[in-house]
């Protein structure tokens, strides 16, 4: 499962981000920006349709394991779950309807209609993704869930959607959304710059997509900083094991780098900001923060894993900080077409880096969250599936999402070949 999830998450974010690009692209060309502004708005309508299509077929493959390997999970909880799953494949159709209304309508809509049909593209992009995110969050901050235990009935749009957890979860997916797709299309064209290819499209595609990555980075701190509060509320042992907090204490330090050793309950080659963890998590450098000591070892998430994916997604996330703002600091320094080599090189870094704090953002949670598969209601032992033999499962979806990876990256290098040359060479 957390395979296939990392391998969807690629394409669940282009499925976010191209959409507004792409609108943004039109948009300017509509406004008299130049036909190569079309030209993006084209390319990146085909690339984001392929990369929707692969998405479906890796979005249907986890419906699938839901079945397959979480029996218990879905018994206890598929009553208030498959609202937002319902809810969620609402938006994809809306997506899907009118992906194909935006591809056809070229030329055969007025230029202002055939904008518009990119609007709902937008939005019910980021709409899946905030649905899905509902499930996650109750499954973090399970609202009435102590009533399914009891053989009770949860109401799935309080649990849901009034969960506090939700909104701050979906808030901070979404923007590493736009980012991760921001910095990947800015970095596509940045290579073309290092190559000679100083187009006007590619000088267009650069700032637009990093326009986008700047302000999705510049904002992913705040959103970070509140998500961060609301696992210190909601899930204090993840927190402790993000931080590698063995024991509670006043004034806890914040830990930058290290490596934890969870039999000696110590961290190695870490540095420490006195009070930093204290003043984060609860806005006062002296407050008591819990620690892993509070719990039975039997309770506490892989910390290794759970500190290490932290302090990636952390460092990544300031790394692309400082990529969009020597992008800037070069475009200020020099003429567009003379954009120096060194930002270009980082442009390229902040692609990977993007998904990076996106991948590792995303271990943080789900192992964070462990060993409860629904935080404090259900184990993940007693939610999967006890019949043996899955490694055949894992191989044939592993040769499945192979063949899809190879499929789309050989179909993306014909995309901006479908372009009219005319427009390829604005």
């Amino acid at each position: 499962m957390g395979f296939t999830l990392g391998f969807h998450m690629l394409f669940a974010a282009f499925g976010v981000g191209f959409p507004l690009l792409m609108l943004v692209a039109e948009r300017i060309a509509l406004r008299g920006g130049g036909d190569h502004y079309m030209a993006l708005a084209r390319t990146w309508g085909r690339a984001n349709a392929l990369l929707f299509a692969v998405g479906a077929v890796s979005g249907t493959a986890l419906s699938f394991e839901l079945g397959l390997l979480w029996p218990g999970f879905m018994r206890l909880t598929g009553s208030t779950i498959g609202v937002g799953f319902a809810t969620e494949a609402f938006a994809f159709f809306v997506e899907a309807i009118f992906i194909g209304l935006y591809l056809y309508g070229w030329n055969r809509l007025s230029p202002r209609a055939h904008w518009w049909t990119g609007v709902p593209i937008a939005l019910s992009g980021a709409a899946s993704a905030a649905l899905v995110i509902a499930v996650d969050a109750w499954m973090q901050h399970p609202v009435d869930g102590g009533a399914l235990l009891r053989g009770g009935v949860v109401s799935p749009l309080k649990a849901l959607f009034a969960n506090p957890h939700w909104f701050v979860m979906a808030t901070h997916a979404t923007i590493a959304c736009y980012a991760a797709t921001a910095f990947t299309v800015a970095a596509v064209y940045a290579w073309g710059m290092l190559r000679g290819r100083r187009t006007a499209a590619h000088r267009a595609g650069l700032r637009i997509a990093m326009v986008l990555a700047t302000g999705a980075t510049l904002l992913m701190p705040f959103t970070g900083d509140l998500a961060g509060k609301a696992v210190a509320r909601f899930q204090p042992t993840k927190l402790a094991a993000m931080e590698s907090q063995f024991r509670s204490e006043a004034a806890a330090p914040l830990r930058i780098g290290g490596l934890p050793d969870p039999a000696r309950r110590t961290v190695r080659y870490d540095i420490e900001i006195p009070g930093g963890l204290s003043w984060l998590a609860y806005g006062s450098g002296s407050a008591t923060v819990r620690g892993l000591d509070a719990v039975p070892p039997a309770d506490w998430p892989d910390v290794p894993v759970t500190h290490v994916a932290f302090q990636l997604m952390v460092g990544s996330g300031t790394l692309m900080v400082l990529v969009a703002l020597l992008y800037w600091w070069s475009r200020r320094r020099t003429a567009s077409e003379g954009l120096g080599r060194l930002a270009l090189l980082g442009v390229l870094l902040g692609a990977p880096l993007a998904f990076l704090a996106l991948e590792t953002g995303w271990v943080v949670t789900e192992v964070g969250r462990q060993p409860w598969i629904v935080y404090g209601l259900q184990r993940t032992a007693d939610a999967v599936t006890p019949v043996p033999g899955l490694l055949l499962y894992l191989v044939g979806y592993g040769a499945l999402y192979l063949l899809l990876g190879t499929t789309v990256v050989l179909l993306l290098r014909g995309v901006e070949r479908a372009v009219p040359a005319v427009e390829r060479a604005a």
